[in-house]
C-alpha cells in the first residue's frame, strides 16, 4: 500500500477536517481527514446508506457542533473516532476508515 503525503498537521488542525481527491492511485480516491481531540482519522468520501459524497461544502464534513461526521445527503451522524453510524438511515453501518500515519509533522494515508 503506498504511503501517501496528504497536508501538514498543521493544515488540519486549524480546519478540523480536508477532503482530498487522490489522482495518483489507481483507482483515484475521494477521502477525507479529520482532527478531533489531538488524533487524525481518514475516511473514504462515501456513505454506507447514499454511496454519495459526505461533505456539503470543500472541506466541510462535520456537523454545526463538531463532534460528529455528517452526510449532507440526509443528516446521518458518524463518530469521529469510528466511523460507525449513529444516528439516520444507515444505523450500524460504517464508513470506510483508512489507515493514517504523521511522520515529521505530515499527514499520510495509506491506500
Amino acid at each position: 500500500m503506498p504511503l501517501i503525503k496528504l497536508c501538514k498537521l498543521n493544515e488540519i488542525s486549524t480546519a478540523q477536517s480536508l477532503g482530498f481527491f487522490i489522482t495518483d492511485v489507481t483507482p483515484q480516491r475521494n477521502i477525507f481527514i479529520v482532527y478531533h481531540d489531538d488524533q487524525v482519522y481518514a475516511y473514504e468520501n462515501q456513505c454506507p446508506h447514499t454511496l454519495g459524497p459526505l461533505d456539503w461544502s470543500p472541506h466541510q464534513f462535520l456537523n454545526n457542533s463538531q463532534d460528529h461526521i455528517q452526510c449532507a445527503s440526509h443528516g446521518a451522524l458518524f463518530t469521529i473516532s469510528s466511523g460507525e453510524c449513529v444516528y439516520g438511515p444507515c444505523l450500524q453501518q460504517s464508513l470506510i476508515k483508512l489507515p493514517i500515519e504523521v511522520l515529521d509533522g505530515s499527514v499520510y494515508v495509506s491506500l
